[in-house]
């Protein structure tokens, strides 16, 4: 019998020390609230600040950040969250909205820029949504385990009149920044709360560099079958094309504003998207519900975005113009849910 307590007493300190690897706490940056997450073990570091539309600033990799970020969390909120940088949300439509107005349900909508919500353009194009600095987000759980770290957020969309104006659809978002063997998990959830079908046409715009290896050195993979045509404000105009990329693009020598879909996937439905150069990875891994990859990689700059979105640009009202066909909905008391991963090596 004492044997067997021994045996016992030596195996109980090890699951608190493997839950020890994973923390989730909430603490500051620059005077800004934040919440970190961390994989000790393989030297992983996220930190999301909620108040400004719930952006994940850094993913440090044994202390170098893989997401493009200028500056500081301090600076950044006090300019008013400006500019697009780490991973920022888009809602409730991704890129760019046409016309100034859309349609759902057999029904139009015009846009109203004078409540602060929504910006249109001076050719009447709604660009990125009215979520990518919100401050409306509630952190409503952060915690850890022996398995991984995460922070749970939500933003109840439907109690702000503001954002209903412009998009009349009752509804939340719950969004979860979970850190699992070195790779973020970034899960979201639309419940829609009110009474007719929701169009999703959300996304993501992550920007990432590769630490220490100029733009020249690097290559891209973007496992994708068609192209989506655009015209010349990159508006989708509904047509598709082959695509012509090879498997391995040098970022030397090219540069990236293109939409893709009909991605190449694995067994479990998830493309990956990719980044590498001296020995260094970046993989971007897409959930089925994640349709399209806008690909962004501007001249002079040494980041490239990886964009998850669930529909083309403009794709609510091509929908209506019967030029899509793959636009998602949520039913009413329904439910969409989907993730995209970070995953990095050689770091």
């Amino acid at each position: 019998m004492r044997t067997l307590q021994c045996f016992v007493l030596l195996l109980l300190p090890f699951p608190a020390i493997a839950a020890a690897n994973y923390t989730a706490a909430k603490t500051t940056d620059r005077g800004v609230d934040v919440v970190r997450l961390a994989d000790a073990a393989r030297g992983v570091e996220v930190s999301i600040v909620p108040s400004v539309g719930n952006r994940a600033y850094e993913m440090k990799v044994h202390g170098k950040n893989v997401l493009y970020f200028p500056g500081d969390v301090g600076a950044f909120k006090s300019g008013g969250g400006r500019g697009l940088n780490g991973i920022p949300f888009l809602g409730p439509w991704a890129n760019r909205m046409a016309g100034g107005s859309f349609w759902a349900n057999g029904k139009k909508y015009t846009f109203n820029s004078d409540l602060g919500t929504v910006r249109v353009n001076q050719n009447g194009i709604a660009i990125h949504g009215m979520l990518t600095n919100s401050a409306l987000w509630q952190v409503t759980e952060v915690a850890a385990d022996a398995r991984s770290a995460h922070v749970t957020s939500k933003l109840e969309f439907w109690k702000y009149p503001e954002l209903m104006a412009n998009w009349p659809f009752a509804h939340e978002y719950e969004m979860t920044y979970r850190l699992a063997d070195g790779a973020l998990e970034v899960i979201t959830t639309i419940r829609n709360l009110g009474a007719e079908a929701m169009p999703v046409a959300i996304g993501f715009h992550p920007y990432f560099n590769l630490p220490d290896v100029a733009r020249a050195d690097a290559t891209t993979h973007i496992p994708a079958r068609k192209h989506v045509e655009t015209d010349p404000q990159l508006v989708a105009t509904g047509e598709l094309k082959p695509t012509d990329l090879p498997d391995a693009v040098s970022l030397k020598d090219h540069t990236f504003d293109d939409g893709y879909t009909d991605l190449v996937r694995d067994a479990n439905g998830r493309a990956t998207l990719s980044v590498e150069g001296g020995g260094k990875q970046i993989q971007v891994v897409y959930g089925p519900k994640f349709t399209v990859a806008v690909v962004y990689a501007p001249p002079d700059q040494n980041y490239i975005c990886f964009e998850p979105m669930a529909a083309i640009t403009n794709g609510v009202n091509l929908a209506h113009d019967g030029k899509y066909a793959d636009l998602q909905t949520v039913a009413p008391g329904g439910t969409w849910r989907e993730s995209f991963w970070v995953r990095t090596s050689g770091m």
